[in-house]
Formats: structure tokens, C-alpha cells, sequence
């Protein structure tokens, strides 16, 4: 490998994990591995959570309940979500081996390209809810003609193939190298030119902040402000107890994922100055672990926030208990007359009669 081709790799290794590359002075090897700790306790908190978290509002908004516009949005919500966490184990175990990949070419790209598509389609969909709660609130008529399931099911589609699209880059840039005895996976922005490898790195995290943070939450703030000028203008439009739900979770969206894209636009000047290059190398993990930690957040707030949702919750395990009761009496009952032996009846039989003689 080259000087120019490790010069530039040394340019681009904060991005999706890559902070291992730390001096090995006591001091950052300490501050290395208290950071390697909290991502591996943040990182195992949202798989644990986000896996049961999501697998339980994609029951519940899938099976248990009547198909409807809004439960279709959280339920593209909850696939996203559990989609990622059930990629988190990668990442895990990425850290504990101190930045060593030892999964390959393929899953390095689809580890990446899987997190990019959880945080497109969170925030369209968080813009698609805000936007569709101002025009059901505000143009009642329209909505009522207009806002259907089968449309929200095309809309949906739109979304995750937009979503894709716009990760592609993670399938076309993400690579695996040796380097300094460990395989890392890292964006390989073909470093030979170095020139080039810079705009490529700044053009992708520009397009990634505007597109996966800054215009859709632009579209939400307006949806939310006029919306906000309506309901107080107005007697007859009542915010609704699923319109409060929405915002908690858009403001634990914005929250979770804005330090990342903070972090990740300081990245492109961290060589001007030494004091923001140690803010990068401590911020950015922290950072990241808090974008992950999103993936976990959204059914714990419907539990919190929406009464109907406990409710629902309530009922459902209720039914699964008595279900799974019923059925395991059934299953001893059926065990037991299966170990009881068979007994068959016959009359008594009539007493011989004695002779004297």
C-alpha cells in the first residue's frame, strides 16, 4: 500500500464506526476503550429493545389491527427499524474486535447499505406523517376522498425504493483493507486521486444531510406550523391524541440522528484544527451510538404516549396467555388419557353353582 493511498485513507475513517484508529498513548488507548464500551452497551440495547420493540408494533399494526392509513405508516416505521437492529450484531461484534471485520466484502457493503436505508426511510415516513396529519386535520373533505390504504401502500413502495436508491453509494464505496494487522470496512473513495477522493466525500455527505435530514425536516416544521396556526385559528380542529405520538417520535428522530449529521459535516474540515479533530474522534462515536439507539426509541414512545396502544398491548397478551393456557391444558389433558391404560368392560360373570353330594 502506498503513502498516498494510507495518507487518504487516514482522511475518511470516522464515518459508520471507524474510530478505532487511535494513538496508542495511555490516555487516548483509555478514552479508545471507555468509547468502545459505551457503543457495545448502546449498540446491545437497541438490538435487545428494537428487536422486540418493533417485532411487537409490527404484530400489532400487521396482524391485530384493522389496516389503515396511519398504521400502515408506523408499520413501515417498525419494518425499517427491525430491519437495522437485526444487523446491529455486525457492528457489535466490529467493535469488540477492535475494528477488525471479519465478515467480508459483502456484508461490510450490506451493513452499511442497510443502515443508510433505516435513516432515508425513518425521516420520509416522519415527513409523510406530518404532512398527512396536517391534510387530515385541515382538509377533512380532500382526505376523506382522497386518503386511502391502497394509495398509502404505492406511496410506501415509493418511499423504500427511494430509500434504496439514495444508499446506493454504500454498496459502490464501502470496502475492506488490511490495515495495521486488522481488516477494516471503510469508504474507499478510490484514493489514488486524492482530489477526487475528497469531493467524493463531500459530495456524498452533503447530499446525505440535505436529503436524509434537512429537507424532510423542513417539510415537517412547516407541516407542523401550520398546522399549529390552525388548530388555533380554528374550533372545529382538535389535534388528536395519534397527531401528539407523531411529534414525540419526530422529536426523538431529530434528537437522535442530528448530532450524527453535526459531526459528520465537521468531518469534511477536521484537518484545519487539531482541537476539532479530538472533538471528532471523541464526538463521533457518541454520536453514531445515539443514531443507532433511534432504531429503538419509537415503540417504547407509543407505549408511553398513546393510552390506546397500552390498551391494545394489554388486550393482545392477554389473549396469548389465555390462548397459551388453554392450550397447554388441552396438552395435558391429551397426555394424560394417552398415558392411562386401557381398561375394557365386560359383565361379571354368573356364579357356578355348586353340587353336594
Amino acid at each position: 500500500m502506498d503513502q498516498e493511498y494510507e495518507k487518504d485513507y487516514e482522511n475518511y475513517t470516522y464515518d459508520y464506526l471507524e474510530y478505532g484508529d487511535m494513538d496508542d498513548s495511555k490516555g487516548s488507548y483509555t478514552q479508545k476503550e471507555t468509547l468502545h464500551i459505551i457503543s457495545v452497551v448502546i449498540y446491545s440495547i437497541s438490538f435487545v429493545l428494537g428487536l422486540t420493540g418493533n417485532g411487537i408494533v409490527i404484530w400489532v399494526t400487521g396482524v391485530k389491527t384493522k389496516r389503515t392509513v396511519n398504521s400502515l405508516w408506523l408499520l413501515n416505521l417498525a419494518v425499517a427499524d427491525f430491519v437495522f437492529v437485526l444487523f446491529l450484531p455486525f457492528s457489535i461484534d466490529y467493535v469488540l474486535r477492535d475494528f477488525h471485520w471479519h465478515f467480508g466484502l459483502v456484508m461490510c457493503k450490506l451493513n452499511s447499505f442497510v443502515s443508510m436505508i433505516n435513516m432515508y426511510a425513518s425521516v420520509f415516513f416522519l415527513m409523510i406523517l406530518s404532512i398527512d396529519r396536517y391534510i387530515s386535520l385541515v382538509h377533512l373533505s380532500w382526505s376523506q376522498n382522497h386518503r386511502t390504504v391502497s394509495r398509502a401502500m404505492w406511496l410506501c413502495l415509493g418511499v423504500w425504493l427511494v430509500s434504496a436508491a439514495l444508499s446506493c453509494p454504500a454498496l459502490i464505496f464501502r470496502d475492506t483493507m488490511e490495515y495495521h494487522g486488522r481488516v477494516v470496512c471503510f469508504n474507499n473513495f478510490h484514493a489514488h486521486n486524492g482530489r477526487l477522493a475528497a469531493m467524493t466525500h463531500i459530495t456524498l455527505v452533503v447530499l446525505r444531510t440535505t436529503l436524509g435530514f434537512v429537507l424532510p425536516f423542513s417539510a415537517i416544521c412547516v407541516s407542523g406550523i401550520l398546522l399549529t396556526v390552525k388548530v388555533r385559528q380554528s374550533t372545529t380542529v382538535h389535534v388528536s391524541r395519534f397527531s401528539k405520538t407523531v411529534s414525540v417520535v419526530i422529536l426523538a428522530f431529530f434528537l437522535c440522528w442530528m448530532p450524527f449529521h453535526a459531526f459528520s459535516l465537521m468531518e469534511l474540515t477536521m484537518h484545519s484544527s487539531l482541537l476539532l479533530h479530538t472533538v471528532l474522534k471523541t464526538g463521533f462515536p457518541l454520536a453514531t451510538s445515539l443514531a443507532f439507539f433511534n432504531s429503538c426509541v419509537n415503540p417504547v414512545l407509543y407505549v408511553l404516549v398513546s393510552k390506546k396502544v397500552r390498551d391494545l398491548l394489554k388486550r393482545s397478551c392477554l389473549d396469548i396467555t389465555k390462548n397459551s393456557l388453554r392450550e397447554l391444558s388441552q396438552s395435558i389433558s391429551a397426555t394424560k388419557s394417552a398415558s392411562l391404560p386401557a381398561i375394557s368392560y365386560s359383565p361379571p360373570e354368573e356364579p357356578i353353582a355348586s353340587s353336594v353330594v
